[in-house]
């Protein structure tokens, strides 16, 4: 018996380590070429306006990748759908270091969204998959590891900014890691024979047609869409709402988001065992109810240190919603998945300028207030999901 614990927990390690190594990649990935903007603006010669759609082209590409993604995790499964998505990422950036002019550089981040969306369903299936194969939560930790890589990307550019300003060089160099990251992953990945019983069901009946997702499917994609729209929206406008708004100190302006993210990456550090103790749909109601409830009443209340308290709240409220809704998504298969995947992606990419015209429309106040409102409906989708007990996730 004693052995055979010894094995379980070896082998659960280690494929939390493999599956750990997929959300690194996307972040890093994501981080090395965003942390190169300035360099690709000045290299193509593109305007704010450029820049803006080449940014939405990867949101596009993305958004659009759920049929794709659909027939790819039916046809492939989630291991090597997300080993072939990684490596795509990590080849396409040397393309886009070499790319000579904008229009092929949208085409290149473009299809970049698309691998973004491919690796975003394999990773979490994958995640999901460990969770029923060893009845142990582990989501939220991997959705903290996605920002440790975004923030391995950013400091990777900085030390070589320092040494060479190449833009082939410094992409070359994130290319190599990737690889290696992957060659890492792959061999401790879930095989299809430990996937979770729902994504079984889902592969074998890929013959099928394709049929209209469930009730509670939609209501998933509705609770990651206001999920995402939050993360977005306080990314986006925390520190203007910061200096605009609060009249906070050039100094403090950028603690808006630095406490957002703060307080984000810890939490998801530690919700995997709340997780364990009160169950998904208790962390996510209550979760969200709490950033809602907070970003308002520091809209109300007024001042800088309200703010960053109301933003801690958000952090700290809304970091285990998406982890979460992604397992329950998993569990209804991987179209319920890509589906749920590709509306949070809608809802990350449209949710900012949402915002802004809201904001353009009467001021900032009420844009944020959005984005508290936005909070409590997930909370409001989410009680319309079945969850699974503590014992039982």
């Amino acid at each position: 018996m004693l052995n055979q614990v010894v094995r379980s927990n070896d082998g659960f390690r280690g494929a939390q380590l493999a599956i750990a190594a997929l959300f690194c990649i996307l972040g890093f990935q994501y981080g090395t070429w965003a942390s190169r903007l300035p360099v690709l603006k000045a290299k193509l010669h593109l305007t704010e306006a450029e820049l803006g759609l080449l940014l939405m082209a990867c949101g596009v590409g993305a958004a659009v990748s759920f049929p794709l993604v659909t027939i790819l995790m039916r046809r492939l499964g989630s291991r090597r759908l997300a080993c072939m998505s990684a490596l795509c990422l990590g080849l396409l950036l040397p393309l886009l270091a070499a790319a000579p002019d904008y229009p092929v550089a949208v085409l290149i981040v473009c299809c970049d969204g698309v691998a973004v969306g491919c690796l975003n369903v394999a990773m979490n299936a994958q995640g999901a998959a460990l969770e029923v194969a060893y009845r142990r939560t582990a989501m939220a930790k991997f959705h903290a590891t996605f920002s440790g890589g975004a923030l391995c990307a950013a400091l990777l550019a900085s030390c070589i900014n320092v040494l060479t300003p190449s833009l082939a060089a410094h992409f070359g160099v994130a290319t190599v890691l990737i690889l290696l990251l992957v060659a890492y992953a792959r061999p401790g990945l879930l095989t299809e024979e430990q996937q979770q019983p729902a994504e079984v069901r889902t592969r074998q009946k890929g013959r099928r047609t394709f049929t209209m997702p469930s009730r509670v499917t939609m209501w998933m994609g509705g609770a990651m869409v206001f999920g995402t729209v939050t993360e977005g929206a306080m990314n986006d406008w925390s520190a203007l709402y910061m200096k605009d708004v609060v009249h906070a100190t050039p100094e403090l302006a950028p603690m808006g988001i630095a406490v957002v993210s703060v307080m984000m990456v810890l939490a998801r550090v530690f919700a995997d065992g709340w997780r364990t103790r009160w169950g998904d749909g208790r962390i996510v109601r209550v979760g969200s109810a709490l950033a809602g409830t907070g970003l308002a009443l520091a809209l109300l209340a007024g001042g800088v240190v309200p703010a960053l308290i109301g933003f801690a709240c958000v952090g700290l409220g809304i970091a285990a919603a998406t982890p979460c809704i992604y397992v329950a998504a998993a569990r209804q298969g991987s179209e319920a998945l890509a589906l749920v995947a590709a509306m949070g992606t809608t809802g990350l990419l449209a949710g900012p300028a949402v915002i802004g015209f809201i904001a353009s429309a009467g001021s900032l106040v009420w844009g944020m207030g959005a984005v508290a409102v936005s909070a409590l409906l997930v909370s409001l989708c989410t009680m319309q999901i079945r969850w699974m007990a503590p014992t039982d996730a």
